[in-house]
């Protein structure tokens, strides 16, 4: 029964931030190419949704090592749909990358739109592979970080595995660090019956930036390995200090 109040408070609490978000969006796109007041109404809509049950708790781990200043190309681990309101703890302006099918997704793809984010057609390889330089080189060049899953889908068993070359192409292309994010617990807010865990624990660990000259010089495969290693190790390491 609670779940089901939570729900109905959330739809009414998302058409609500939709309405200020397209507000926003027309009052401050001249001045704001880089939608950074939209992106601040959803970071303060994820901290209401997260602020509310009285047991949830987030840490982030890392936060000194985002230069804010900075665009980068955000790679994380994927689990869940609650991965994505989890990344806005942190402090950057950022786009989403992100498939079609998320586009036609009730409320969900319409703040999708509104924010600016990048959709891809996951059917038809090098078009999305072209869509995602040249959108992602448009947002870096105003200043926006791109957020991507790496792995490309949801991860069935929680491990991170084999990654996809997107990313680290657009970082190389847009001459940008690689910022990598591992994350923990997303897992477990909703369960299988659609009900909350209202005792739930996330844990967001940023790991050091690959600075855009070590990016630029490596190649693409070997960035990759080395990014998915420490990752995997990072993701180790949260979950050995949970017990």
């Amino acid at each position: 029964m609670l779940s089901a109040i939570y729900y109905v408070f959330l739809v009414l609490l998302c058409t609500l931030f939709m309405l200020l978000s397209a507000v926003a969006l027309i009052v401050c796109y001249p001045f704001d190419r880089g939608r950074r007041v939209v992106h601040e109404l959803s970071r303060v809509l994820v901290r209401i949704f997260f602020f509310l049950p009285p047991r949830w708790r987030q840490r982030v781990i890392g936060r000194e090592l985002i230069d804010r200043r900075q665009p980068y190309v955000i790679v994380l681990n994927h689990n869940t749909v609650i991965d994505i309101p989890t990344l806005y703890y942190l402090p950057l302006n950022f786009r989403w990358v992100s498939k079609r099918e998320v586009f036609r997704v009730p409320f969900f793809g319409q703040f999708l739109v509104l924010h600016g984010d990048i959709c891809i057609d996951r059917g038809r390889a090098a078009e999305a592979m072209e869509q995602l330089l040249r959108e992602g080189r448009k947002w870096i060049g105003r200043g926006a970080s791109v957020a991507i899953f790496p792995e490309g889908t949801r991860s069935k068993d929680g491990e991170i595995h084999r990654f996809k070359a997107g990313a680290f192409a657009l970082a190389k292309e847009a001459g940008v660090p690689i910022l990598p994010v591992v994350m923990d617990g997303t897992k477990t807010l909703i369960r299988r019956n659609l009900l909350f865990d209202w005792g739930n624990r996330i844990a967001i660990r940023v790991l050091p930036p690959v600075p855009a000259e070590r990016v630029a010089a490596t190649e693409t495969h070997e960035l990759m390995a080395e990014v998915h290693d420490a990752m995997c190790a990072a993701l180790a390491e949260i979950r050995s200090n949970r017990r």
